[in-house]
């Protein structure tokens, strides 16, 4: 079999264009901690307003959605250092408010949470 310079161009380009989704494990991670956010009944707060959880939710799977296409997340914490922890547009920590408590960081919030889902065995996650 003869190949022309532009199909041997185009088999080395095209592995270049696949993007890698993170392995079955992170993604299990992120969609426990999307649906942490959702059923926290926590108050989420970005760029100056007050958010409801399933509002923060939707946000975040936006973000989450977004960075995967661009193959920037390969781990849950990616996930919660560029898509839940701060605002891209003004560079401001998103922070979590659950019932009287005081407001403390979505980074911390989340991380907590990660810690303590991975930290469970694996038939019970």
């Amino acid at each position: 079999m003869r190949l022309t310079k532009s199909t041997l161009a185009l088999a080395l380009f095209l592995p270049l264009l696949a993007r890698a989704a993170p392995p079955a494990s992170v993604q299990e991670e992120v969609g426990h901690l999307l649906g942490y956010i959702a059923r926290s009944g926590c108050e989420f707060f970005r760029n100056g307003v007050w958010a409801s959880a399933t509002v923060a939710q939707g946000h975040v799977q936006s973000k989450y959605e977004y960075l995967l296409r661009q193959d920037k997340i390969a781990t849950a914490k990616d996930f919660i250092d560029k898509a839940a922890s701060e605002s891209s547009l003004s560079g401001l920590p998103y922070q979590v408010r659950c019932g009287q408590r005081s407001p403390v960081p979505s980074r911390a919030w989340l991380s907590e949470e990660l810690a303590r889902y991975q930290s469970r065995p694996l038939s019970a996650r």
